[in-house]
């Protein structure tokens, strides 16, 4: 029996685990720069760094729990640095699912692939974007416009951006 392969056929994809302070470190740094560089650079609003640090961690680690975890304490983290434009719990609700999203298919295929992180960062993006309209839109009863070509613009950078982000955060792995 070939030792990439189990009983079913299906194949073993591997778990990377991270020091825990590795792992809030990039969640603050992602945070920390977050706040800062839209205030400095406007074009910097694009980014959604905390979204790519749940996004890698989620696809990374394979664990649903651990993603919606993630997920969540980054999203409300980044929910009460944001001001009073944004009310508490927006970006929670939707982090939690795209860090549950990621992990649970994380666990499924391989994402190691620079083209593959593009392409799932991309549709995570919007994902999140989709779930933060709904969210403004039938919670809040706020009115907030579906999608635009600012989204399609944003979720390119921000896949471009994740694949050398990912790269860097590859090297927190433990060997």
């Amino acid at each position: 029996m070939n030792g990439a392969f189990d009983i079913r056929g299906e194949s073993h994809i591997e778990v990377h685990k991270f020091r825990l302070g590795a792992i809030i470190i990039a969640m603050l740094m992602a945070l920390v720069i977050q706040t800062w560089t839209p205030i400095h650079f406007s074009k910097a609003a694009l980014l959604d760094l905390p979204l790519l640090v749940t996004i890698y961690f989620g696809l990374s680690r394979r664990n649903p729990s651990t993603g919606l975890l993630l997920g969540m304490a980054i999203g409300l983290a980044q929910d009460s640095l944001s001001g009073p434009t944004v009310p508490l719990g927006l970006y929670g609700i939707a982090k939690t699912i795209i860090g549950y999203l990621a992990s649970s298919l994380g666990a499924r295929l391989d994402t190691e692939h620079p083209a593959a992180r593009c392409a799932l960062t991309f549709a995570f993006f919007v994902a999140h974007q989709g779930l933060i309209v709904v969210t403004r839109r039938i919670l809040l009863a706020q009115p907030e416009p579906w999608f635009n070509m600012h989204l399609i613009v944003a979720a390119l950078v921000n896949a471009i951006v994740a694949v050398f982000l990912f790269l860097l955060l590859d090297r927190l792995r433990k060997n």
